[in-house]
Parts: C-alpha cells; structure tokens; sequence
C-alpha cells in the first residue's frame, strides 16, 4: 500500500500540477471512494482555487482557496495521475477533477477501492477526528521516547500504530528497526534513551532516503534490509545472494510473523530479548 513516501511523492507531484488552478469540473466514477456525498463534495469543490498541499502520514491534503481541505487517503492501491484527454485517462480513474488554466484532469486512482476521498476544515481537526499522532517525520526523538517508554508492547507495532505517530508502513519499520539495530519483539518501554535516539535517526534516513528516490526501493542503498524481502526481485535469477544480511554476508535473513504482519531481521544485528513481559496489546488504528 501507498506509504508515507509514495503519499510525499504523491503530493508533490500535485504540488506542480494543480496549485494556483481552479477546479472547474468534477466526475465521479465510483462513489465507492467517497466518504462525503457527492452533492457535497461537488458543492464545496467547484469554483474552488487549489492554493497548496499538504500531507500528515499517509493522508494527502489539497487546501482551497476558503480554507477548506480535500482530503485523499489511498488505502493499499491509491495513485494520482493527471490527463487532458479522456482517451488518455488512467485505468482505475474513479474520480477526477478539472482543472481551469492547464487543461488537466487530476486522477485519483485505485483499483481496489479501498482509498476515501473527504472533507475537512483543518489538518488539527482531521487528525484529532482519526486520532493520528505526529507525522513520523516530524515526531522529534525526546517525543518518541516518552511514547515508546510508556508501553510494554512489542515496538515493531507500536511504531505501525497511526495515534503514536503517522506514516509508517510493514517495511519501513522492518527497515527502520534493522538499521537501529533493535529487534522487533522488544518492548517499547525497553528502550533507552540512546535506543530512542538511534530509532529516532533511523525513521528520519529510510523516509528521507525512500522519498529521495521516489519510494522506488531498488534504488535503495546497498545496505538497506529491504533488498532481502522476498518480493525483491533486483537478484540474479538462482541466487540467494539477497537473502543475506548486508552487514553479514554469512548471517541469512529471518522471515517470521509479529503481530500477524510479516517481519524481517537479522539475528546478529538484532539479537532478541532475554524476555518480554507484554502485559498489553498494542491498539488498533486502521487510519493508516
């Protein structure tokens, strides 16, 4: 699913076709993805200048010109795409807009249907009203401890929790645990403010890193854990060379389930705990 990379991506991208257009025209496809009517949506949209962008996790915000929010969430398959043509339109399209002076049409895609468009009248209220915490490139490393340390529940999620801070997806927090050097089954209250700090560092180099490459992970760094993951596919064909640790080129790649997602770790960089007391159950937020 579209990651807090991806969403950057996404938004930027609006960023340089739509700002400073007014949307002068609105179809809908498949109302399935919409979590306002569409009456509603048409009236508070047309004649409405799109004057920024913004983003909190993986929800992606276009700002108008009353103040008002276009909220996108992409679920596991969203996409933008722009169009001028209607022949040209991007299969899945299930809502579009027309924009004034560029002649585009923006796309929102997705062809599992699982993306919602909505409404806000501010970012603080669309956060409060999906209880996210910070964006996880905003979250500040003295933030992230006092989080963590509260909790006697394993951090890999923890830190998929969306109220503790929002934007981070199944592999980027194998991603970012492997490169802190923390295994996943440890609890969060564990943690010591040097393995926060460490932590804290890691979250902002994978997303920096995956935004800097437009979340195309093969262009990932060498030493980065995803190149191990099972649906990589940048090996040559036949080798197991990609299921190595790539600070230890005799140490294989361990596949195992925490809390029913799919987890990666490198025995030797990520030694497990002793022993864990988990007294809780990490809470459930699916606004990712």
């Amino acid at each position: 699913m579209p990651e807090l990379p991806e969403v950057e991506t996404y938004r930027r991208f609006i960023d340089e076709v739509a700002v400073g257009q007014t949307i002068t025209g609105l179809e809908v496809r498949d109302a399935h993805v919409l979590a306002v009517p569409e009456d509603e949506l048409r009236t508070a949209l047309l004649g409405r200048t799109i004057t920024g962008t913004g983003r909190l996790g993986k929800n992606c915000f276009l700002k108008l010109d009353n103040s008002r929010l276009l909220v996108l969430h992409f679920g596991m398959t969203g996409d933008i795409g722009a169009y001028r043509d209607e022949a040209d339109a991007p299969r899945f399209t299930r809502v579009a807009w027309q924009l004034s002076d560029s002649g585009l049409n923006l796309a929102f895609i997705d062809p599992r249907k699982f993306g919602r468009i909505r409404l806000a009248d501010s970012v603080e209220a669309y956060q409060k009203a999906k209880k996210l915490g910070p964006d996880a490139l905003q979250i500040t490393a003295a933030e992230l401890h006092q989080k963590l340390s509260r909790r006697k529940v394993f951090v890999k999620p923890l830190l998929l929790d969306q109220s503790l801070t929002a934007g981070l997806g199944n592999w980027i927090v194998d991603e970012v645990l492997f490169q802190a050097k923390i295994h996943p089954e440890r609890a969060g209250a564990s943690l010591v403010v040097t393995e926060t700090e460490a932590l804290h560092a890691a979250i902002q180099e994978v997303l920096n890193t995956a935004i800097q490459h437009e979340a195309n992970y093969k262009h990932f760094p060498k030493k980065f854990l995803i190149h191990a993951r099972e649906w990589d596919d940048s090996a040559t064909p036949g080798s197991d060379a990609h299921t190595f640790c790539p600070r230890h080129a005799r140490v294989k790649i361990e596949k195992y389930y925490v809390g029913g997602r799919a987890t990666y770790t490198c025995p030797k960089c990520q030694p497990a705990p002793v022993s864990m007391h988990i007294t809780e159950a990490a809470p459930k937020n699916k606004n990712a």
